[in-house]
């Protein structure tokens, strides 16, 4: 079974859907290939139709709605990925993953937030092609005040 296949019985699953693929908010790419190498710039936790989620971690959410969010930032990655390279078949493997957490200075579980998005590469990827490397820091701030901010890098076919 082909990724693309396997996100849409991983969406089922988790009654979600693939939001759109979200629009540069400043001077960036969402997603620059180099070689065989796709880097996505930082993704936001996308609501669809049009919201996004909000807060902070051990402020406003708790450590299970910040790994909704990490789900959600994860597909709004795939959504990129999809709409530039036209199919997530494409995709060899995960790389890594960077996963930025908005949270207080007391909150240490930074890890398992990102694990939101970790598991849904996972599965959608496959154990082996799907985990790469990663880290997951906790910040005092993000952009709209969004709980998570994902990066990630891919290896592609070209």
């Amino acid at each position: 079974m082909g990724a693309d296949s396997k996100l849409a019985e991983v969406l089922s699953q988790l009654n979600l859907e693939l939001p759109p693929p979200p629009e540069p908010k400043g001077l960036y790419q969402p997603l620059v290939i180099v070689g065989n190498l796709a880097y996505t710039s930082g993704h936001l936790p996308i609501v669809p139709p049009a919201g996004m989620m909000i807060g902070r971690i051990g402020q406003d959410l708790d450590g299970k709605a910040g790994y909704e969010a990490a789900v959600r930032a994860g597909l709004a990655i795939l959504a990129t990925l999809r709409a530039h390279l036209g199919t997530l078949d494409r995709v060899r493997r995960v790389v890594k993953i960077l996963g930025m957490v908005n949270c207080t200075a007391e909150f240490d579980q930074q890890p398992a937030v990102i694990n939101g998005c970790s598991q849904l590469l996972a599965d959608v990827f496959g154990p082996d092609a799907g985990i790469g490397a990663r880290s997951a820091v906790g910040v005092a701030a993000l952009p709209a005040g969004v709980p998570v901010e994902i990066e990630a890098v891919f290896e592609i076919e070209p």
